[in-house]
């Protein structure tokens, strides 16, 4: 896995961020509800897993790149039965 960069939800992604995930990246943060408190927003982090880019939100939210070429968003479940 290769490291890629970090950045707070809302904010425009990195250069560094493929233009092929912008667009879920996005969508997910425009769906994301504001927070009334002043809270901080989460933060994306940038990675790669076998030559492809997947953005990973704090809240759990990620959007990859599959082998197939085919942009997905997905929530990551954890281990909650391990």
């Amino acid at each position: 896995m290769q490291l890629g960069t970090r950045w707070s939800s809302g904010e425009e992604p990195p250069a560094a961020v493929p233009a092929v995930l912008r667009a879920q990246i996005g969508a997910v943060d425009a769906a994301m509800p504001g927070d009334l408190l002043g809270q901080p927003r989460p933060r994306w982090t940038l990675t790669w897993l076998e030559g492809r880019p997947i953005a990973e939100l704090d809240t759990g939210v990620i959007v990859e790149v599959e082998a197939s070429g085919s942009v997905v968003v997905r929530h990551d479940v954890g281990d909650e039965f391990g």
